[in-house]
């Protein structure tokens, strides 16, 4: 697998952070979380990244949309700069060259999926317009309660057979996001089970990143709820998922509060590897599936 972490800092200290922890893999955003603003970036920094991810064997980048976007929205107003936020992070990760921008597809507020399709897709067909044969896109499964979207693998099939499975649409997996959904990823009997369903309805060739975060959440809970690797409900057997043979050379990324509350660290980075190291040696799989 190849291990990395999300990181913040955007497009100038992203990247440095991420060779700081010892990641092989960085995910970022492109903007600022919390705002619908779109930076008008310099094309020389644009360039720096490039230039620094090739100098230092970064081998995936990722970026993620910002989480406000809600491509179901029945505000219209809330929708337009849903769909302009997920077009301008399309272009600024084209133009760094990223292997995917991940997006959760929202909520329907109460409205039902079915009506609420016409507007996902519309949004979602612009957006793959301007996606590259190396920058996909990437339908993210999804958690929460009420209207959200895509906590299902039946719904992210329903939504790629509506998009006529685009050729550079994909699917990122949530290891917690699948928990707290009621997958039980530390069972390896249901992982086969939903590799099997991610095959069937969409194709594994489609799976394109994983997103390996533990859980402080229950199974089932619906509550989405990231926790540093090894310290949550999901545990050790994160190494379930891990050392999966369907699984291995993606790129698998945390997401999770860090050692001192500021995201991945080098540590969680270490643990990633452990747990990986153990689930896939005869010897150790032997001895973490007892602990």
């Amino acid at each position: 697998m190849i291990f990395g972490g999300h990181c913040s800092g955007g497009v100038k200290k992203a990247l440095d952070h991420a060779i700081g922890i010892g990641a092989d893999a960085v995910q970022l955003f492109v903007q600022s979380p919390r705002t619908w603003r779109f930076p008008d970036h310099d094309p020389a920094e644009l360039r720096r990244f490039c230039e620094r991810r090739e100098e230092n064997a970064i081998r995936s980048v990722l970026v993620h949309a910002l989480y406000l976007v809600n491509l179901a929205s029945p505000n219209d107003d809330f929708y337009g700069k849903s769909v302009s936020a997920l077009r301008s992070t399309v272009d600024a990760a084209c133009k760094l060259d990223a292997d995917a921008v991940i997006f959760h597809v929202g909520s329907h507020q109460g409205a039902g999926l079915e009506p609420a399709m016409t507007r996902i897709v519309a949004a979602i067909e612009q957006v793959l317009d301007r996606c590259s044969d190396t920058t996909w896109l990437l339908m993210e499964n999804s958690a929460g309660a009420g209207g959200t979207i895509g906590r299902s693998i039946d719904e992210l099939a329903l939504l790629f057979d509506a998009l006529g499975r685009h050729p550079r649409l994909g699917i990122c997996l949530d290891t917690c996001h699948l928990f707290v959904s009621g997958y039980d990823v530390r069972d390896r009997e249901v992982l086969d089970l939903v590799l099997e369903q991610v095959d069937l309805l969409i194709g594994l060739d489609r799976l394109r990143a994983l997103h390996v975060n533990d859980s402080k959440a229950p199974l089932g809970s619906n509550r989405d709820r990231h926790e540093n690797v090894g310290d949550g409900l999901i545990g050790e057997r994160l190494g379930v998922f891990l050392s999966h043979p369907a699984l291995q050379g993606l790129p698998a990324v945390c997401e999770v509060p860090g050692t001192d509350g500021n995201g991945p660290d080098a540590e969680q980075m270490e643990r990633l590897r452990a747990i990986h190291a153990r689930w896939t040696s005869p010897r150790g799989r032997a001895h973490a599936r007892t602990t």
